[in-house]
């Protein structure tokens, strides 16, 4: 090998180690100034007197996210008691009556309990032969029983959601036997974050 090919390999190589130290850390400086400016916009809901602007003089960046926070916090106060429930149910039936917003919405509120809740769905990463033979994929045991296939089939069979890349909404329930399913020592955010990247 002569000595220009080396240097170009070379340099090469540090490039690529160059953007892989870099474009990281860019992407995350990107996405987090990207979610505080949508937080900061929640200000604009607060009459112009009240906002930070208004009060200090001065823009305070984040302070949206304290806002988004607050909100979120009394959401959740107010929809665990009995009115707030039955305003969801009106909400959710009114939802439900718009074709793509119901589907968008159904997938992502499925979602979100899924991960949120209390329960063991999600909880477990396994891997299962899908869609092929030899071809595997990672997925997570959402129902450690499916009796009625089980009693069918006349073995134990499991519930598996394969979640397709960059869009955790968007995916597969498979129903496989429980002899086919391969649990991993590996936790759910790792999982997501293997599946998304």
């Amino acid at each position: 090998m002569n000595g220009g090919a080396r240097k170009k390999r070379t340099l090469r190589r540090y490039l690529v180690a160059g953007v892989l130290v870099w474009l990281p850390i860019l992407a995350t400086v990107w996405l987090v100034s990207f979610m505080l400016r949508i937080m900061d916009r929640t200000l604009l809901l607060l009459p112009p007197s009240y906002r930070p602007e208004a009060l200090v003089g001065f823009s305070l960046p984040g302070l949206g996210a304290l806002f988004a926070l607050i909100v979120l916090l009394l959401t959740g106060l107010l929809v665990t008691n009995l009115i707030g429930r039955r305003l969801v149910v009106w909400g959710e039936e009114l939802l439900n009556r718009i074709p793509v917003v119901r589907t968008v919405y159904s997938g992502v509120k499925s979602l979100a309990e899924s991960v949120f809740s209390q329960s063991n769905s999600f909880r477990k990463v396994v891997m299962v032969e899908y869609p092929r033979a030899g071809a595997w994929s990672i997925g997570f045991l959402t129902a450690e029983d499916v009796p009625e296939v089980s009693d069918k089939m006349g073995e134990a069979h499991v519930a598996v959601y394969i979640s397709a890349a960059l869009n955790a909404t968007a995916g597969y329930l498979v129903i496989v036997p429980r002899r086919q399913v391969v649990e991993l020592d590996m936790s759910v955010d790792e999982a997501m974050k293997m599946i998304i990247t």
